[in-house]
């Protein structure tokens, strides 16, 4: 185990040291695994606020309610530091096959769409399997029709397959627009069977005309597909009402443990607070506000004083472009070259299967909490997660704890998001996780970065 120096005094042998460093570490695991901190967190933020969609008045609920509860948990510093946004809102969504078999499907907007005219578009359907199929597609012969995109996600406990399944919902609305679309509906990127649809956002081209773009569930895209294989021509009508809102306020809340030494050194855990506004965020992103804060309520409560200070932050704005992570990027520019160490829990409550990392020096710090864990080192880099890549991108040293995700995306971006399908002991397993990782991390002697200081 590391040697942490808490309490030993500068005669105190090796073994000596070692015994109170695998003494502090122990009463971090056990305080975590016992305790029920990281639950109780997302539990009270997805019951008192629920869906926290970016820009919105639940999102800045949200803040008020974690402002709050930062200082509850007994984090010093405890601040907004607001960001404004592009606002958009949910309206009247709706899809119906009209012929040859008239029946209704669940759908959902993706964020950023716009609407379709007023009282929907009805149209012919143009087919495409997969996105690289549209992208194949020959200029014209989309005139005035709606496309649909199909192409099955593949499930990865890294969830590997959720990059190349998003392309059609990131770009798909401007490539069918490129052919003269009108409309587009893709199969949900997720790899559930239940008829729920997964919103999520989008991204239109600036040079191209934006058409309205929603998501299907997975039964009503098989549906889609057996009428093909039945029929040439299927004709949908398709109604979504979403609008842009304006300028909005979103914002990050951080907390913060002072350290006693280097207080202006950070070590930076985190999570996001916004979600998607169909469930109540709990996989996404509740568990991690709740493990974030729960590993620090945990030293906390322990009465344990790290050297540098323990940052925690609550980003804004993530779901809707990393909003959030780039304001924190922009406003602390010139503190970047304190951050000694970053990461972020946004992948659900399951526990972690292997320990990745995005440092030059100090791989033995990490490597102590990840065999403490009983975790293998992954082979892989990392950014340390989405809203942590903008600060990545400068030089900010990472890791993260690969949380397995096998089943993270039957859920993500759907109704079905909310607090049942989290376990308590998976929740005491990652706060014990981020406990113990940001202790080591606070009082290491490292600074996790290159000679060059990169």
């Amino acid at each position: 185990m590391l040697a942490i120096m808490i309490g030993v005094t500068a005669c105190a042998t090796p073994a000596m040291q070692s015994n109170v460093s695998e003494t502090v570490e122990q009463q971090i695991l056990d305080a975590a695994r016992s305790g029920s901190q990281g639950y109780l967190i997302v539990e009270g933020l997805t019951t008192e606020v629920g869906q926290r969609l970016a820009g919105t008045e639940a999102e800045a609920r949200a803040r008020d309610w974690t402002v709050e509860k930062f200082k509850e948990i007994g984090l010093q510093n405890v601040r907004v530091e607001p960001f404004t946004i592009p606002g958009w809102e949910r309206g009247v969504e709706t899809a119906t096959i009209v012929s040859p078999y008239p029946q209704q499907m669940v759908v959902t907007a993706l964020g950023g769409s716009v609407a379709t005219p007023f009282g929907g578009v009805t149209a012919e359907i143009a087919y495409f399997p997969t996105f690289e199929d549209l992208v194949s597609a020959p200029a014209g012969g989309l005139d005035g029709k709606i496309v649909f995109i199909s192409g099955l996600m593949d499930k990865a406990p890294d969830g590997a397959g959720y990059g190349p399944a998003n392309q059609k919902r990131r770009s798909g609305a401007s490539e069918a627009a490129k052919r003269g679309a009108a409309a587009v509906v893709i199969r949900s990127v997720g790899t559930d069977s239940h008829r729920f649809p997964h919103t999520g956002q989008m991204r239109y081209a600036p040079d191209l005309p934006k058409i309205p773009i929603a998501a299907l569930s997975a039964p009503d895209a098989n549906q889609l597909e057996r009428m093909f294989e039945r029929e040439h021509s299927v004709t949908m009508a398709l109604n979504i009402q979403p609008r842009a809102s304006g300028d909005m306020p979103s914002g990050n809340v951080i907390g913060e443990i002072v350290g006693t030494e280097r207080p202006d050194e950070i070590v930076l855990i985190s999570g996001h607070l916004d979600s998607w506004d169909l469930g109540t965020g709990a996989i996404d992103d509740g568990a991690g506000i709740g493990i974030s804060a729960g590993a620090a309520q945990v030293l906390i409560e322990a009465g344990l004083k790290p050297k540098r200070t323990i940052r925690v932050v609550a980003y804004g704005a993530e779901e809707v472009g990393l909003l959030g992570g780039f304001a924190y990027r922009d406003l602390h520019k010139e503190d970047l070259i304190n951050h000694v160490l970053a990461t972020e829990s946004d992948f659900g409550s399951t526990p972690a299967y292997e320990v990745l990392l995005g440092v030059t020096e100090g791989q033995e710090v990490i490597k102590a909490a990840a065999d403490a864990l009983g975790l293998p080192m992954g082979e892989r880099g990392t950014n340390g997660g989405p809203d942590i890549g903008p600060i990545a991108a400068l030089g900010v040293p990472t890791m993260r704890f690969q949380q397995d995700g096998t089943d993270y995306f039957d859920l993500h971006h759907t109704p079905d998001d909310t607090l049942d399908k989290i376990d308590p002991d998976d929740m005491a397993e990652n706060v014990a996780a981020f406990a113990l990782m940001a202790w080591l991390a606070a009082n290491a002697e490292t600074d996790f970065r290159s000679d060059t200081g990169n």
